[in-house]
């Protein structure tokens, strides 16, 4: 699983550049989380490669790295992290500007909120590991996709405007007018959502969401599409 030439995120705000590897591939929603919330924070990573259909994440030499075989892994000067949220976190802890997460722990625990509606109760059934024990007919295993993505996309939906509507804070990102973590999992979960054919029409906070952040240069370069391993 070789990498490939190093990645430059689209802008750049860090002054010291740490040693950053991201176990990714392009089609994973998870490294692609985490593809966004480098470019965002201008951190600049070496890329390897683990193709998700061709069974390397389970192979012994991928999960010396992460146990579960899942993807992303991001190594900070030699030290492995997994799990996307936990990832995001760490990368706030470490280079705090320009910021996921609000300041008022209030705020913080909405992003939060709307975060995990999407890393817990949609990317998870959405998981090749998920559709395998759903098994070989794909009319079944598009069926169960578009009913949980929809589902939890409508949940979405309704939290984030409960919360425009308690807070004042409408937009014209995920919450308030700045980028955060929640918008890091929120577009490519809208990826997803439109490779299996999902209407998005009725989400109005969603389809915000998606105008506002879609041109951003950082949103851009972590595209699941122009990624070097990208097969379409």
């Amino acid at each position: 699983m070789p990498g490939a030439t190093r990645v430059k995120s689209a802008i750049s705000y860090a002054t010291v550049m740490p040693n950053l590897t991201l176990y990714t591939y392009w089609r994973s929603s998870a490294s692609h989380r985490i593809r966004i919330a480098l470019g965002y924070k201008g951190l600049t990573y070496d890329p390897v490669y683990v193709n998700l259909l061709e069974g390397e994440q389970r192979r012994d030499e991928y999960k010396q790295t992460n146990p579960m075989g899942y993807l992303p892994c991001l190594v900070i000067d030699g030290q492995k992290f997994v799990e996307s949220t936990a990832i995001l976190e760490l990368l706030e802890d470490l280079y705090p500007a320009p910021p996921l997460f609000p300041n008022r722990p209030e705020d913080r625990a909405r992003v939060r909120a709307l975060m995990q509606i999407v890393n817990s109760g949609i990317q998870p059934l959405q998981n090749l590991v998920v559709l395998d024990k759903i098994g070989d007919d794909k009319e079944k295993r598009l069926d169960w996709l578009r009913h949980f993505i929809t589902r939890g996309l409508a949940a979405w939906e309704a939290l984030a405007s409960r919360f425009a509507e308690e807070t004042g804070q409408k937009g014209p990102f995920a919450y308030g007018p700045s980028f955060s973590a929640a918008d890091a999992l929120l577009i490519p979960q809208l990826y997803t959502a439109r490779r299996f054919g999902i209407d998005l029409s009725s989400y109005a906070t969603i389809l915000r969401v998606d105008e506002a952040t879609k041109d951003l240069p950082f949103v851009k370069a972590a595209y699941p599409d122009v990624q070097p391993d990208a097969k379409l």
